[in-house]
């Protein structure tokens, strides 16, 4: 077939990226007796120059992501881990200013808690650790070789009020069955991510571990401290506390399945239900989800990815 007679093609490539998901490096800090743990899940996403490898198969412009794995690993070495933010900054820069092909790096860390079994100086304290049942914290470093932007947050926070909520005046059509309440329990696992006005490293940049502290911090007192008619107002509530007591957050992403809790008929039984037993019901569930801006500011953590 001549270059004349060969079809015109028809597909062209989008976006695209390429990177090693998931690597999981433990950072242990022996500082004499006393050690410290960091233990997180580290995924990598590259972007650039990659037509060529999709469109001929040449791999010329392609760092490994066996590389990409090694460089987690020499990189909690050579670096520390000091905080998610600052181990994916780190990685990021490198991966962009190191290969000329790759123009973004995209750093997903998701971080597990391990807290001491005793205090130091008691048998184990120094180094025996238990891994803590709460919330794993996130954060999403995005490096472009002019601009960083870094998104932190935290999923699988589970809070509930036992009171102090009420849902009623919704509305209503031939289908709907569920009783308005005006004493209900709310309760909810909390995913929350929230972007850093940090842009450029001319500028000092957060502190990174107490401004998730923080962050935490507000998200809980606002879920206790809201009297809520609905999920979405204690949505607008948490989101609101953060961005108005931290000047370097500018939008906050919520997540909050209702974690619906049914009052119990004993009836049957000859008891009374005095909003005492409740059925904690898994599925299916509603699901609401916002974000909270700082006046000026644009949405730019997407809802879904």
């Amino acid at each position: 077939m001549t270059d004349a007679s060969r079809p015109a093609r028809v597909t062209r490539l989008g976006p695209n990226q390429y990177g090693k998901a998931e690597t999981r490096v433990v950072r242990i800090v022996r500082d004499g007796a006393t050690h410290r743990v960091k233990d997180l899940n580290v995924s990598v996403a590259l972007s650039g120059a990659m037509d060529d490898v999709h469109l001929s198969g040449s791999n010329a412009t392609v760092l490994t992501t066996d590389t990409t794995k090694n460089t987690v690993f020499a990189f909690a070495k050579r670096h520390g881990i000091a905080s998610t933010e600052q181990f994916g900054i780190h990685l990021a820069r490198h991966f962009v200013t190191s290969q000329p092909s790759i123009h973004r790096a995209r750093i997903r860390i998701e971080e597990y808690g391990w807290e001491r079994i005793a205090a130091p100086g008691a048998g184990g304290g120094e180094h025996s650790f238990v891994r803590t049942g709460q919330e794993t914290r996130t954060t999403e470093v995005a490096f472009d070789g002019g601009g960083w932007q870094v998104v932190s947050g935290l999923r699988d926070l589970v809070v509930m009020n036992s009171t102090d909520s009420e849902f009623w005046g919704f509305v209503k059509d031939p289908y709907t069955t569920l009783k308005e309440t005006h004493d209900r329990v709310l309760a909810t696992e909390v995913t929350a991510r929230w972007r850093f006005n940090w842009t450029d490293e001319g500028r000092p940049a957060p502190d990174w571990d107490e401004s998730y502290g923080q962050a935490r911090r507000h998200l809980l007192e606002a879920f206790a401290d809201t009297y809520s008619l609905s999920l979405q107002q204690t949505l607008f509530a948490m989101g609101s506390r953060v961005v108005e007591n931290r000047a370097e957050v500018d939008e906050v992403r919520l997540s909050l399945p209702n974690k619906h809790h049914f009052l119990v008929d004993l009836e049957p039984f000859g008891l009374k239900n005095d909003n005492e037993v409740y059925f904690a019901a898994d599925r299916p569930y509603g699901l609401i989800e916002g974000t909270v801006l700082r006046e000026g500011a644009e949405a730019r953590i997407p809802v879904t990815d």
